[in-house]
């Protein structure tokens, strides 16, 4: 008799495979997806680890709770910050950062005023570097840049455009009623208005698209 932990497992790696079939080809080779084995880890993210390898980390215990359509849209999201090339990295700001103020210390010690002036350079670049990285616009605007990427990929698997935009907006839905932080589920929310006004938009071109398309003759 097959145990329910036996069962799940399977459930598990059936989900894994399948969202791996999801990949577009040019990522099949470079990009993997597993489960997330943090603790309390969010619901799908993105972590690289190598020059040319990023893996895709899911909590499968929240991700089955998700309609199937829902989770291809946020799946797909995910593929497009990759394509996008806007995963977070683990970069020089920091370690620059400490250096920086490691030497400024220093330098007050000794009191060499160009060492100084240079650790203090060095302090502010990395800062700036670190700002605009984790600036909030930044990455709002990223998100909605990859929830239409995600879109796109979705019609090259045979979504329609309306049920691509559909399942996408179902899911950041959920994700809103879901959310208890309120500025994450004011993220959601904005990138729900932005998929909204593209959904209106691409909605209103196929119409114009319709409308100027010869009529055949009779």
């Amino acid at each position: 008799m097959t145990s329910y932990a036996t069962s799940t497992a399977r459930t598990d790696m059936g989900e894994l495979r399948r969202l791996r079939s999801l990949l577009p080809p040019e990522l099949q080779s470079w990009v993997t997806v597993e489960a997330a084995v943090d603790v309390s880890p969010p619901l799908i993210t993105c972590e690289e680890l190598g020059k040319d390898q990023v893996e895709v980390q899911i909590d499968l215990v929240k991700w089955e709770q998700l309609a199937l359509d829902q989770r291809n849209l946020l799946f797909w999201h995910e593929v497009a910050r990759i394509q996008n090339d806007t995963i977070p990295r683990d970069g020089w700001e920091m370690a620059a950062l400490a250096i920086g103020l490691g030497g400024a210390v220093g330098e007050l010690w000794v009191q060499d005023g160009l060492l100084l002036v240079l650790a203090l350079a060095l302090c502010g670049f990395s800062g700036y570097r670190l700002y605009r990285r984790n600036n909030s616009q930044k990455r709002l605007k990223e998100a909605i840049d990859a929830d239409e990427r995600a879109i796109a990929i979705a019609t090259r698997f045979g979504y329609t455009l309306p049920n691509a935009y559909k399942s996408l907006g179902s899911a950041l839905k959920t994700l809103i009623e879901q959310t208890p932080k309120k500025r994450q589920r004011d993220r959601y929310i904005k990138r729900l208005e932005a998929l909204k006004k593209s959904a209106a938009k691409a909605k209103e071109r196929a119409r114009s698209e319709r409308s100027s398309a010869p009529r055949p003759a009779y």
